[in-house]
């Protein structure tokens, strides 16, 4: 039984989600395939969010993975044993530095934005987390993606706010309250997280 299966079967409420997970999941599939990476932004919880999916998706996160051989080979045996499988994912609010900075110095409503100008490239993808759908940092960060021809996927609530009809796939959880809202998040992304492990490793 796929992980998304078991989700559905535990959260019964997301089955009203089940073609706009696929769709994320798919476009993901994608985006590491043809070696793009994916940056995610969040605000507060959804901050905490961006960092625990980088997590997952940067090392081992339900099965063992394997690093490629070539690099391996290279590396030998005794550092190749300590490293493992991973996929390029960066959380950007983790840059806290820059964040502060650039809040000082312009305005950070933009910060977000501006991370995706640095780091963004065609091919790449934006996971926008915003449990309203209005959040414009969030918003500024869309558009930058749009303007470099990033994939846009969303994770927010049942309305999908602004954010919605901006991303190529957006999953609205069918809650109305922040909190409901981010419980329910946790559980779609561990299952993105374990079925992109699955596909690549």
């Amino acid at each position: 039984m796929s992980h998304f299966s078991l989700l559905f079967e535990r959260y019964a409420q997301l089955n009203i989600c089940r073609e706009a997970i696929e769709g994320v999941y798919n476009i993901l599939v994608s985006v590491f395939k043809n070696r793009g990476k994916l940056l995610i932004a969040g605000n507060g919880g959804s901050a905490a969010d961006a960092g625990h999916i980088a997590g997952e998706l940067l090392k081992n996160f339900y099965k063992k993975r394997a690093i490629p051989e070539d690099i391996a080979t290279k590396l030998g045996e005794e550092v190749s044993n300590h490293l493992e499988g991973a996929l390029p994912v960066i959380a950007l609010p983790d840059f806290t530095a820059f964040h502060t900075a650039y809040a000082n110095d312009r305005d950070g409503a933009y910060s977000f934005a501006q991370l995706v100008l640095a780091l963004g490239n065609e091919g790449d993808a934006l996971l926008a987390i915003s449990t309203s759908g209005n959040s414009k940092n969030i918003l500024h960060a869309i558009g930058v993606a749009h303007a470099k021809d990033m994939k846009i996927v969303g994770l927010t609530g049942a309305t999908g706010g602004a954010m919605r009809p901006c991303c190529t796939a957006c999953i609205c959880v069918p809650e109305r309250e922040t909190f409901k809202i981010q419980e329910l998040h946790l559980p779609v992304y561990h299952a993105l997280c374990q079925e992109l492990e699955n596909y690549f490793f």
